[in-house]
């Protein structure tokens, strides 16, 4: 086929697919452009002094073009498409578990419970050195989850070094289909009161959180704590459902609105209710996103339940997926979300950027105030905010430092290497004596930080220097250094507790996984002990009918 007549036919797709879809934008124009960037891509691929690597190149404009927009419309190759069928489904081919990076090594973080990686022998802490007889040194983190992911079925080798092992290790694995439960723990607390976590809404978020409900109130509960903490949302229908378990049937739980008319719809309740009467209390924070916002918006806004914790996320975007060729996919925005009450919990505005290219959040000016089911006030464009606030402190410096520079993980390791076995995940914390042991080993790794009042006794020396006072002062600097050196010594009494959290949730984790890891702070957690108090006292009914003070 000749060239002229390969362009002719390409144009005339091009122009059908954008009738078919309506752009409103002038034809001309997108047309014209598109015939600019091919010429501009074929020349630099042709002319420019280096090899490029033509994939590479168009994907980083896709990157960029999208970018402009908002993060949630992405371009996902081929390559990808495992991530995203695990971000839809919770399920991928591979070996279960996670990894991470530590000390400039990849190794296992965190096998998940039942799948090959547990079952092989895999632990944490184990650096992963080969992957089917290749080295992966200095390979990318992504690139190695890459790799050990794959078809079930197909068989993996991996050689690692375990700490306290002199020789090197190897397991072969048959990779699994993995699905990471939506909801990794629920349980009975406080005698009649029901927990359950939820950490994504894949296609079985509603199924298992129906399930475990149903197994608590064989249990004798009459209230429920519904953990939406950290769950940055899914697939919308699935919300939609669990929303539906508490509401009645024909209730308006969420509209979307988009340019396009065919994204104007409603959605609501279909279904039998499975609990009108109980009281329930959600928790949300900062990484409650999306469809945890529906959600928890929703019962909000119909007085259906007390919503616990911090100001969510404010994502209140709509995504849908369409095919590319060569197997390569798009998620676009096409719609926000709207709420019973009628408002927005989207907070940025990704039209409007400042002049340095940055998203602002709506402004106050243009929030609008909007009311619930029982009368009470309620915001649009920032997120939900709780009707029972909690805000919890932030860590230490110190250990901030400890978490993030892998010392807790580190620890744990060497605490797992040591012991068979421990307590219940409930009932396990470390010891006074078992702490001094941590702080020895501490002392021997060279580990260091720098306080938030270093970083201001620095800025003291260069703005006394700047003002040519330093001379006169040094004296009563290198004092202030000395005094604050001296009290840093102290930190790690001084945020025992904090640091001994950090310590007990790690090495839980070794041998009950993710479900001890969360059972290990029931008992100490702000969120569920404020939450119990609000269900167990006159204050869960006040809330929902707006006399509370």
């Amino acid at each position: 086929m000749s060239r002229i007549k390969k362009k002719l036919i390409l144009g005339t797709m091009v122009i059908v697919s954008f009738t078919w879809l309506s752009f409103s934008g002038d034809l001309f124009e997108i047309t014209k452009n598109l015939e600019v960037f091919n010429s501009l891509y074929r020349e630099i691929n042709i002319a420019y002094v280096e090899d490029t690597d033509p994939g590479e190149l168009i994907t980083t404009g896709i990157d960029a073009m999208l970018e402009s927009l908002d993060p949630y419309t992405t371009y996902i190759p081929e390559s990808r498409m495992e991530d995203f069928r695990f971000m839809t489904t919770g399920q991928y081919g591979g070996i279960g578990s996670m990894i991470r990076q530590v000390d400039g090594n990849v190794v296992i973080a965190e096998p998940y419970e039942g799948f090959p990686a547990m079952k092989a022998g895999l632990i944490a802490g184990d650096i992963i050195l080969k992957v089917d007889n290749k080295s992966i040194l200095g390979m990318k983190q992504e690139d190695i989850s890459t790799v050990l992911k794959g078809e079930s079925g197909t068989k993996v080798s991996i050689v690692v070094e375990r700490p306290g092992v002199n020789d090197t290790l190897l397991f072969n694995l048959q990779r699994e289909e993995i699905k990471i439960p939506d909801v990794p723990f629920s349980g009975v607390l406080y005698d009649s009161t029901g927990y359950i976590k939820l950490n994504s809404f894949t296609r079985t978020a509603f199924k298992e959180v129906n399930s475990a409900y149903s197994q608590l109130k064989e249990q004798g509960i009459n209230k429920l704590i519904f953990d939406l903490r950290g769950n940055g949302g899914g697939l919308l229908g699935e919300a939609i459902n669990i929303v539906n378990m508490f509401v009645p049937k024909g209730e308006l739980v969420v509209e979307t609105k988009g340019k396009n008319p065919d994204w104007d719809k409603e959605y609501s309740a279909l279904n039998q209710p499975v609990n009108l009467e109980y009281p329930v209390v959600v928790l949300v924070d900062g990484g409650s996103a999306s469809a945890s916002e529906i959600v928890s918006g929703a019962l909000q806004d119909l007085d259906r339940a007390v919503i616990l914790g911090d100001t969510t996320y404010g994502k209140g975007l709509v995504q849908q997926t369409r095919d590319l060729d060569y197997n390569a996919k798009l998620k676009v925005t096409v719609a926000k979300y709207y709420i019973p009450s009628g408002r927005s919990i989207q907070k940025l505005n990704y039209s409007k950027r400042s002049l340095n290219g940055k998203v602002e959040e709506v402004p106050d000016s243009l929030l609008q105030r909007y009311y619930t089911k029982n009368g009470r006030p309620v915001i649009n464009g920032r997120g939900i905010i709780p009707d029972v606030n909690i805000v919890l402190p932030e860590f230490s410096r110190i250990s901030y430092a400890l978490y993030a520079e892998n010392y807790i993980f580190n620890y744990a390791t060497i605490y797992h290497n040591d012991h068979d076995s421990i307590k219940s995940a409930v009932d396990f914390s470390l010891d006074d004596k078992e702490f001094e042991t941590f702080k020895s080993w501490l002392s021997t790794t060279g580990f260091s930080y720098k306080t938030n009042t270093e970083d201001i006794y620095l800025d003291l020396i260069q703005a006394s220097k700047d003002e040519k006072y330093y001379n006169e002062v040094e004296t009563d600097l290198l004092d202030l250094k000395d005094l604050i050196s001296e009290r840093k010594k102290g930190d790690l009494n001084k945020f025992k507790s904090e640091i001994l959290e950090l310590l007990n949730n790690e090495i839980v984790s070794r041998y009950y996984f993710q479900t001890g890891r969360i059972e290990n702070t029931l008992a100490s957690d702000p969120y569920i002990l404020k939450a119990n108090e609000v269900l167990n006292s006159g204050d869960y009914n006040k809330i929902l009918e707006g006399t509370s003070n």
